[in-house]
C-alpha cells in the first residue's frame, strides 16, 4: 500500500498509553520484573497504525500540564475527580504500575527517532490542536478521547482515528460526515455540542437538563454556540421555552466553558523533525532499552512498519 503523500500522524500519547495499560495483560514484565504492558501496548499501537495508515510523518504529543491553570481558572471543577488525594497538589491519579512506564515510553520513542514532547502550561490536546490546525499537510489524530473530534476538517484533511474499547485495530475514521451521522450536528461543531451537554470525564458540567438531543437540535438550528448565545441574548422567540430557561440559568457557565473545551491553536511548539525515521535515531541506546525492558518483539514490529513506509 502506497503512503498518502506527506500525511502527518499525531498521537494523543497519554490517551493511548492509558488504553494500552488497561488493555494489555500485566503479565508482560521486563527481565527485572517491572511492568511494561503500557510500553508494549503503545509500541504495538504505533506499529499497527503506521502499517495500516502509512503516514510519512509522526509526532507523539504529551501532557506537560494535564490540568492547565487557564482552564481551572475558567471552571474550577475541571478534572477535580482525577486529582490524587495523598500527593502533592495538582497530581493526577495514575495507577502505580503505569507511572514508572511513562518515562520509559518517552525514552524509547526518543531513541527510535519519534519526536515526543509536551509544552509547559498545556495539555497534549493543545499540542495536537496546534499541530492539526497549522500543518500544511493532511493530519490523522490518533486518540481514544472524543473531545478531539472538534479538530476534524474535511477541507484541510484533518481526521481523527478514534481508538475506543474495540482496540486500535478497529478504530473509527472520524471526519465531518461521521460526526454529522453520529451526533446529528454540523461536522465541525463538536466543541459547541460538548459544551452544552457537558463531559463528566473532564469535570465539565454542561447545561443542566440539556442532553445530547437538545444540544444537537440547538447547535443545528443556530449553527454554533456563538449563534445560539446571540439568539438567546436577543430574545429569539423561536427558541423553545424550556431550553431558553436552562440556557439563561447557565449563562455564566456558557461564557467561560469554551475556554475549557476548545483546544489551543497557538501553543509554542519546539523545533522537531517529524519524518518517520529510516533508521533509529540512537540505535545503541535502543538496543540497550530493548534488552533492559524486554522489548525486542514490539520494537521490531515498529521498525518493520517504519521500514515499510520508507520503502513503499
Amino acid at each position: 500500500m502506497a503512503p498518502h503523500p506527506d500525511r502527518l500522524m499525531v498521537l494523543d500519547t497519554p490517551s493511548l498509553y492509558f488504553r494500552a495499560f488497561h488493555g494489555v495483560p500485566d503479565t508482560f514484565r521486563a527481565p527485572d520484573g517491572s511492568p511494561v504492558n503500557a510500553v508494549r501496548g503503545l509500541l504495538d499501537f504505533i506499529a499497527r497504525l503506521v502499517s495500516v495508515r502509512t503516514p510519512t510523518r509522526l509526532v507523539a504529543a504529551m501532557d506537560a500540564d494535564w490540568r492547565p491553570a487557564f482552564r481551572v481558572a475558567a471552571i474550577p471543577s475541571y478534572k477535580t475527580h482525577r486529582l490524587a488525594v495523598a500527593a502533592p497538589p495538582g497530581t493526577e491519579i495514575v495507577p502505580d504500575e503505569l507511572a514508572p512506564q511513562i518515562p520509559v515510553i518517552e525514552e524509547v520513542l526518543g531513541a527510535l527517532g519519534v519526536p515526543v514532547f509536551g509544552v509547559d502550561g498545556y495539555e497534549a490536546d493543545d499540542v495536537i490542536g496546534t499541530l492539526a490546525t497549522s500543518s500544511p499537510r493532511p493530519v490523522d489524530v490518533v486518540t481514544g478521547d472524543r473531545d478531539l473530534f472538534q479538530l476534524v476538517d474535511d477541507k484541510r484533511g484533518v481526521r481523527v482515528l478514534y481508538v475506543a474499547a474495540r482496540g486500535v485495530g478497529n478504530h473509527d475514521v472520524v471526519d465531518e460526515g461521521w460526526v454529522q451521522s453520529k451526533y446529528g450536528i454540523p461536522g465541525r461543531a463538536y466543541a459547541d455540542f460538548a459544551t452544552l451537554r457537558g463531559d463528566p470525564s473532564d469535570g465539565l458540567p454542561g447545561v443542566p437538563g440539556v442532553g445530547d438531543k437538545t444540544a444537537a437540535s440547538l447547535i443545528t438550528k443556530y449553527g454554533s454556540l456563538e449563534g445560539l448565545l446571540r439568539a438567546l441574548d436577543a430574545g429569539d422567540t423561536g427558541m423553545p421555552a424550556g431550553a431558553r430557561a436552562k440556557l439563561v440559568a447557565a449563562r455564566d457557565y456558557l461564557a467561560v466553558a469554551p475556554v475549557v473545551v476548545a483546544t489551543a491553536h497557538d501553543v509554542p511548539i519546539p523545533s522537531y523533525d517529524d519524518t518517520i525515521p529510516a533508521l533509529p535515531k540512537d540505535p545503541d541506546h535502543l538496543v540497550e532499552l530493548a534488552e533492559r525492558w524486554g522489548l525486542d518483539s514490539p520494537l521490531n514490529r515498529v521498525l518493520n512498519a517504519f521500514a515499510a513506509v520508507q520503502n513503499a
